[in-house]
């Protein structure tokens, strides 16, 4: 990655986005950030808007863009449930129509594409922990499908435009992943945690608590992703698991998160939602194998630097 490459970052200014183009800015790469802001915000990319190498295009992917590119992360599209809910028929749109554009524009440019996956291509999974061979358990109909089944579509149509038309993609299965810049909104499992720890609410926990998760710290995932990108290996257009297999149960995260923040309140316990996922944790193997990755930031640590971030944006948000 030494030679200067002009990259298109999709999602750009989302929580994974914006973790990225900080990476490919360092690694001094002229970066393209393209995102509507539905989740996406300027305040995560704000101190990069001054450097010559990056630009900012607010731009929805289910509309046709042609930028002359080397590389292209497409990270567009809502990733947790109560914003991809919202407007599930766009959340197909954006995994499916959204993709179409951009594998129609890397192969009119020549472009390689990294697409952002995810485990809920796993579904519930009958299979643990889930390998890239597994195909998964995903209720077709259910609230969660626009999102499992519109990811599942973005990854055949990539197959199908390196098959048919020989564009050069990368596929990543992103796990859990938890970092600043976490929108404190986003409804996700460790933004709530610790934003009700923060307010000293009691913590909420759907279900028994017992279902577990595996919880990788946004650096480790990035790195996962660069390295994916550049590998250019026998296996280098089958998907990749890119997440931490250490497995914790929502009670374990939740005395975890009540421990950092110094907070006693309770958990309490609400129904679990529809079709969530009894267990999640990824088989890393393939990518220990082709691309010396594996996850090296502990929970603990994690969360207490992804803590920090977000009590300095709550003392912000509540003294404006």
């Amino acid at each position: 990655m030494s030679k200067r490459k002009r990259i298109l970052v999709t999602g750009g200014a989302g929580f994974l986005g914006s973790h990225l183009c900080d990476r490919l800015i360092e690694q001094d790469h002229e970066v393209i950030c393209l995102d509507n802001f539905f989740t996406g915000s300027k305040r995560n990319v704000r101190h990069l808007l001054h450097d010559d190498r990056f630009e900012l295009i607010r731009h929805d992917v289910t509309k046709p863009i042609l930028l002359e590119v080397d590389w292209i992360f497409n990270l567009a599209c809502p990733a947790s449930p109560i914003h991809y809910q919202y407007n599930p028929i766009k959340t197909i749109k954006t995994s499916v129509v959204g993709l179409l554009n951009i594998l129609g524009m890397a192969k009119r440019v020549k472009a390689r594409v990294l697409q952002a996956s995810t485990s809920e291509v796993y579904g519930d999974p009958e299979v643990h922990p889930q390998p890239e061979t597994y195909w998964g358990r995903v209720n077709t109909i259910g609230v969660r499908s626009c999102y499992d089944e519109g990811k599942r579509c973005a990854e055949a149509l990539c197959m199908d435009y390196h098959r048919s038309n020989g564009v050069d993609v990368r596929i990543v299965r992103i796990f859990n992943t938890y970092g600043p810049r976490m929108a404190l909104n986003d409804g996700r499992v460790v933004s709530n945690f610790i934003v009700q720890a923060l307010r000293g609410e009691p913590l909420t926990v759907y279900g028994d608590g017992t279902q577990t998760r595996s919880f990788c710290y946004v650096d480790d995932l990035i790195e996962g992703i660069l390295r994916l990108m550049a590998y250019e290996g026998e296996q280098c257009h089958e998907p990749h698991n890119i997440g931490n297999p250490g497995e914790f149960t929502m009670n374990e995260l939740a005395e975890m998160v009540n421990e950092l923040v110094g907070s006693t309140q309770p958990i309490i316990h609400k129904p679990l939602p529809s079709d969530d996922p009894k267990q999640r944790q990824p088989d890393a193997s393939r990518s220990k194998k082709n691309l010396d990755w594996e996850a090296r930031v502990a929970l603990r640590e994690g969360l207490s630097k992804t803590i920090e971030d977000f009590r300095k944006r709550l003392a912000e948000e509540d003294a404006a």
